[in-house]
């Protein structure tokens, strides 16, 4: 299977809709259900400098997302945070490896960052196995982060630090 990492168009929001709005991806990340295509549409027309976002393609098909958010604040400029998706349909077989590769690389060769930061659900096993396979490490526990499926539920703050 050939994956394509490459940079999100604003062509792409109706693929990317389908990401934001699949049952495991809204559960495992900070989306909410019933997330219109307008409001994809403003987020890739948004971006700024500081937000690199990327998509995972297979077969001309959008199947994951990844962002890499900068800040453009002297005083924390070396770091970023990331936040990543991929479809329900598509869990599994390596997209996720691919664009933490591609983020990573982009960080380290290009962006000179020194530490990525992320925050994943406690319970979100296979996401915390594919950070830490990629050199991150739980700095804390984030008590009662999100509102998730009707309570409150912890976070790891996650980080890499080069």
């Amino acid at each position: 299977m050939d994956i394509t990492i490459r940079k999100a168009e604003p062509s792409d929001a109706e693929a990317l809709w389908k990401c934001y709005t699949a049952p495991q991806a809204v559960r495992n990340t900070l989306q909410l259900p019933y997330r219109s295509l307008a409001s994809v549409r403003e987020l890739l027309n948004k971006s700024g400098d500081g937000d690199h976002i990327l998509v995972a393609v297979i077969d001309g098909e959008v199947v994951g997302v990844i962002g890499l958010h900068t800040s453009s604040r002297p005083r924390v400029n070396h770091r970023a945070e990331i936040g990543m998706m991929v479809r329900d349909d598509w869990q599994g077989k390596g997209i996720g490896t691919a664009m933490m590769q591609a983020v990573v690389d982009l960080a380290d060769r290009w962006l000179n960052l020194t530490r990525i930061e992320l925050t994943v659900f406690t319970d979100n096993e296979t996401a915390i196995a594919l950070y830490r396979k990629f050199g991150f490490e739980i700095e804390g526990t984030l008590r009662k982060y999100a509102f998730r499926d009707g309570e409150f539920v912890d976070t790891y703050a996650m980080a890499r630090v080069k």
